[in-house]
């Protein structure tokens, strides 16, 4: 079969519906994924609200079974709880289709494995894709049968055990589901949380009409920010298009950014498991290792990217990890990431707290200055890392992800893209000005 193969990610399959991501390509992966997965048993398949996910989606089943899966289709859900059903129902693996926050011309498709372990090119993507591409797959005796499995009751009870609901105080909030998945679950917590919901495009639409769904954008949260104002509500919440990360926006209009969300819930979870071990991204705050050192316990660093967080949570045995991307992942959720249940523990940690959120969140942003990652275009990336190397060679250096140099009083990453020409650079420093001296410095190198 003929298609780029770009399309197979680092972590999933995203390409353009018609030309890059057809049926006939779904199938196969459905095909590749029965052959590949390590344990007998049925499959469980979601898909998103985008205009040819459900066409995707049974062409993905249709795979599966012709390789003598049963399947459990799940109908249309959160990404998150493709995860969720994977481990609740004891399947021996998970398709989801979504291209997440990317625009409607896009779809995808997540794989998993038992227990929700992911499925990367490092870890089984890639021989997916070369079985596709060679339309080879092993021979089976019968097709398998199709259920119908609907999860969406067991998840609300499920995410909602993360949180005691009584103690909770009843905010007034408004919740941005971006026109994504989050407007399908959100409905579900009436009447079973004490919170009052005002909902902002919750109607289900994949070509995302208002806005683009992804919430670490700041001009995507305009209208959110506005309805907390105008309606002096306690705070927000933005839900990007898959549902698998929620960012929460303070009483005046400051998203809550991923590093400082990484270190509130931390902080939560090490004193919920003392002495337990925390998992962050290369390109984290030192505020997380700051909380966990200050909360008894110890802040592991990993490569960025769900894989391999999920697999150190396993390894390390932690209850919770962050990235600085907004994705945050719960050993009890088995290891994966759900933008509701973080936004429900950052909930019951504001409520526990009795301040607002602006407050709660001053007290660890004052901690660091960081930037935003930035990314630079460049073909050698390789070179351009070396450079770096040498001329940061007084610093503190490890390779664990890209280059990471440390200093006493500030620190950066840069990381090379695993799909693009692009490095993406991430600086931390104790203050604004020393901060902005050293970005310029290495802005300058990089755009060189």
């Amino acid at each position: 079969m003929n298609f780029p193969t770009s399309i197979f990610k680092a972590y999933d399959i995203r390409g353009l519906v018609g030309t890059e991501l057809t049926p006939e390509l779904a199938d196969g992966v459905g095909r590749a994924l029965a052959d590949f997965l390590p344990e007998d048993g049925p499959v469980a398949v979601g898909y998103d609200m985008r205009p040819d996910s459900v066409e995707l989606a049974a062409a993905v089943r249709a795979g599966l079974m012709r390789q003598g899966r049963t399947v459990y289709d799940i109908g249309e859900v959160a990404s998150d709880m493709i995860y969720f059903a994977v481990g609740h129902l004891g399947a021996a693996g998970g398709a989801m289709v979504t291209a997440s926050h990317n625009p409607g011309a896009y779809n995808g498709i997540k794989l998993c494995a038992q227990e929700a372990r992911p499925i990367g090119l490092e870890t089984g993507l890639a021989e997916i894709r070369d079985a596709v591409a060679s339309q080879i797959y092993k021979p089976v005796d019968k097709p398998g049968l199709e259920e119908k499995r609907d999860v969406m009751d067991d998840w609300v009870h499920h995410a909602l055990s993360f949180v005691n609901v009584k103690t909770l105080k009843p905010y007034h909030i408004a919740v941005d589901a971006g026109n994504g998945m989050g407007g399908l679950v959100m409905p579900r917590l009436v009447g079973k949380w004490p919170l009052t919901v005002e909902p902002m495009y919750f109607e289900l639409d994949g070509t995302f009409p208002n806005h683009p769904a992804n919430p670490l954008v700041e001009e995507n949260n305009r209208d959110l920010v506005a309805k907390i104002k105008a309606d002096k509500l306690d705070f927000g919440i933005a839900f990007d298009g898959d549902g698998d990360r929620a960012a929460l926006v303070d009483e005046t209009g400051r998203i809550v950014p991923g590093h400082i969300m990484t270190a509130i819930l931390a902080k939560h979870f090490l004193q919920k498991f003392p002495g337990s071990n925390i998992i962050y991204d290369a390109r984290n705050s030192h505020l997380v290792v700051d909380v966990a050192k200050e909360n008894g316990g110890q802040a592991i660093r990993s490569r960025v990217g769900h894989s391999y967080i999920k697999a150190d949570m396993r390894t390390y045995d932690a209850p919770f990890g962050g990235e600085f991307s907004g994705h945050y992942y719960f050993r009890d959720n088995w290891y994966a990431d759900s933008g509701l249940l973080g936004a429900l523990v950052a909930i019951q940690v504001l409520s526990d707290s009795g301040k607002k959120l602006s407050e709660l969140v001053d007290e660890f942003a004052s901690r660091y200055a960081r930037s935003p990652e930035v990314n630079f275009k460049v073909e050698d990336k390789a070179g351009e890392i070396a450079k770096l190397k040498q001329l940061y060679a007084d610093g503190q250096q490890d390779e664990l992800d890209g280059i990471t140099v440390t200093y006493p009083e500030w620190w950066f990453n840069v990381r090379p893209s695993n799909t693009e020409p692009y490095l993406r650079l991430n600086v931390e420093a104790k203050t604004p000005e020393l901060l902005q001296e050293q970005f310029e410095k290495l802005r300058a190198l990089l755009a060189a």
